[in-house]
């Protein structure tokens, strides 16, 4: 049986072989839509089979740089290392010393000899 996500990956396999055997063939033989009826010049047609996927494809990218440029807007600015290392000796100096005042806590009282 197959699962759902092998279905969907199935589906857009096919769609781009069937995409890019269609490019291909417009682009190198675009006579085929002429013969149809689907266009009247091949000049254009060849054009027009580069001009789209080019435009697509540089749109994509602006939109992918100005997504890089809106987050590195809006992000806050890290703390200094000064800042984060004088906190991380903080934490260590108060872990110590509940550390030190547990062990204080716990330990016996010791006896003496005539104790019991």
């Amino acid at each position: 049986m197959v699962s759902k996500d092998q279905s969907i990956g199935g589906v857009i396999f096919i769609a781009c072989l069937l995409v890019a055997v269609f490019y291909v063939v417009t682009l190198f033989y675009p006579q085929w839509m002429v013969d149809l009826g689907w266009a009247k010049d091949t000049g254009a047609i060849q054009f027009w089979i580069v001009a789209v996927p080019v435009f697509i494809a540089f749109i994509a990218v602006m939109a992918i740089g100005a997504w890089i440029g809106w987050t590195m807007a809006t992000t806050p600015p890290p703390k200094p290392i000064e800042e984060i290392t004088s906190e991380i000796e903080e934490e260590k100096k108060e872990e110590k010393e509940t550390a030190e005042e547990t062990v204080e806590e716990k330990k016996p009282e010791k006896k003496t000899k005539g104790e019991k």
